[in-house]
C-alpha cells in the first residue's frame, strides 16, 4: 500500500512538474515575443512543442509567431519562409484537431498574409481560402471574437475594390468587440488578441 502511495505521489509530482516546466517555458517565450525577439521567441515555442505533444499551443504561437512578421516583411522570400514555417507548425496541430475554432483562425491569417504580401498574384488564389477558414472557425464556435471579426476584417479590407456594403461587416465588427469583453480563455496561454485591431476597425467605420 505504502509502494502504491508512493508511486501515486511520485506521479503527482512528476506532472506538477510538467506542467511548471510546460508554464516557464511558455512564460519566457511570451517574454522574448514581447521584447520583438520573434525568431528567439518562436525557437522557443518550437522546442516547448517537441516536448510536449498535448498541448496545440506551442504550436499555434510558431505559426502566429511567424504570420503577424510576415505582414510587416517586405522581402518576399522571407515572408514565403515565415509563412512556411507557420503552415507547417499549424498543420501538427490540425492533423490531430480540426475541431478547434482558434486553428482555423490562424488558418485564415496565413491566408491573408500571402494576399497581403502580393494582393495581384494571391488575391484570387487565396480570398476564398481565407473565407473558408473563417466559415470553419465560426461553425465550431459561432461566438470566437477572432473568427467574428477577422471575417468581418477581411471583407472590409477588400472593400474598396469588391465595392461591397460596409454596414453590416461594421455590425459584425462591432459584434466581435462585445464578443471580446464575453469571452473567457481557456488557459493563461490561450489565444486573446484582436481586440485592439478591432477597435481601430471599429474607428475607420465611423469615419
Amino acid at each position: 500500500m505504502t509502494k502504491i502511495i508512493t508511486a501515486i505521489t511520485l506521479f503527482i509530482c512528476s506532472l506538477l512538474s510538467a506542467q511548471t516546466q510546460f508554464e516557464q517555458g511558455m512564460g519566457k517565450a511570451f517574454g522574448l515575443w514581447k521584447e520583438g525577439k520573434n525568431a528567439e521567441a518562436s525557437a522557443m515555442f518550437e522546442r516547448i512543442a517537441a516536448a510536449d505533444k498535448n498541448s496545440y499551443l506551442p504550436n499555434y504561437y510558431v505559426a502566429l509567431i511567424n504570420t503577424t512578421a510576415a505582414f510587416t516583411e517586405k522581402d518576399k522570400t522571407k515572408i514565403d519562409l515565415m509563412l512556411t514555417k507557420a503552415q507547417d507548425a499549424l498543420d501538427v496541430e490540425l492533423i490531430k484537431d480540426q475541431n478547434n475554432a482558434e486553428l482555423h483562425v490562424l488558418q485564415a491569417l496565413i491566408y491573408t498574409a500571402y494576399v497581403v504580401a502580393d494582393p495581384m498574384t494571391n488575391g484570387m488564389k487565396y480570398s476564398a481560402k481565407v473565407m473558408e477558414a473563417y466559415a470553419k472557425a465560426k461553425a465550431i464556435d459561432p461566438n470566437n471574437p477572432r473568427a467574428v471579426f477577422g471575417e468581418a476584417d477581411y471583407q472590409l479590407g477588400g472593400a474598396k475594390w469588391t465595392g461591397v456594403d460596409t454596414k453590416p461587416l461594421c455590425a459584425q465588427v462591432d459584434k466581435a468587440i462585445e464578443l471580446f469583453a464575453t469571452f473567457k480563455p481557456e488557459t493563461p496561454f490561450s489565444p486573446k488578441w484582436g481586440l485592439d485591431r478591432a477597435l481601430e476597425a471599429q474607428k475607420n467605420c465611423k469615419k
